[in-house]
């Protein structure tokens, strides 16, 4: 076998003093590495909150976790939302999709340098986004502008569109951390500085994820008025070399 799958369930939780732990939704992922550097993640999503959101995504990345391609149907409130289909090359992006409230969209934008990151809103993404991160520079914070969203709500429950971004992360530094799945030597990220790129802006992000080259997602939290909490609770790897 010349690829390697990891898969595995992150559970979605509340941190709200009324709900506190209350599971509140779940998400099921794979990410296959193929033996030309190039990444393929799927993830099923799904939100209980009302109006319940499930999405499913499949994405294709370089190595760097660059965009190559990406499909997203996202389903609100039990009701289908929008798919749609993503493309992206160093000169320009493509992005063919329909969705309830604009019908059929079409876009394509000219690009001066090469998008760094495309986020569709799986969790167990959040945490391969932190590749962009230069751990060679230290503990400290760096700043993409040149980012992409399929949704800029916060639930990713509109479009899918494209949706020019930029933020910051912020590398706290490692430490080991024991979540459902096991007790794993982490990095600690941060997501910063999104004001004035979003309608909203997002609330304090803190996520840990594997201090190896997969970046596989351990734990993360989001602070303010959302008070949401993820975890890996299982995972298993496919095709690793022994």
């Amino acid at each position: 076998m010349k690829h390697r799958t990891i898969r595995g369930t992150i559970l979605y939780t509340s941190k709200k003093p009324d709900r506190m732990d209350q599971e509140r939704g779940r998400e099921f992922f794979t990410i296959t590495s193929q033996s030309d550097g190039t990444m393929v993640m799927h993830a099923h999503c799904e939100i209980d909150d009302e109006p319940n959101v499930i999405r499913d995504v499949v994405q294709a990345m370089n190595a760097d976790s660059s965009p190559i391609d990406s499909s997203v149907r996202i389903t609100v409130g039990d009701k289908y939302e929008g798919s749609g289909w993503m493309r992206f090359t160093d000169s320009y992006v493509e992005c063919e999709t329909h969705n309830q409230r604009d019908g059929r969209i079409t876009q394509r934008i000219e690009l001066s340098d090469k998008v760094k990151w495309l986020q569709a809103h799986p969790i167990v993404a959040d945490a391969l986004l932190m590749k962009l991160y230069d751990l060679s520079q230290g503990l400290g914070k760096t700043f993409f502008s040149n980012l992409y969203l399929t949704s800029p709500d916060h639930r990713g429950a509109t479009g899918p569109l494209l949706f020019k971004t930029g933020f910051g992360i912020r590398y706290v530094g490692e430490e080991s951390i024991t979540v459902k799945a096991g007790t794993f030597n982490a990095r600690h990220f941060q997501l910063v500085d999104t004001a004035g790129n979003l309608p909203e802006e997002h609330p304090p992000y803190n996520l840990w994820c594997t201090a190896d080259d997969d970046y596989l997602l351990l734990r993360a939290g989001v602070e303010g008025y959302m008070q949401t909490h993820y975890e890996l609770i299982d995972f298993e790897i496919i095709g690793e070399t022994k």
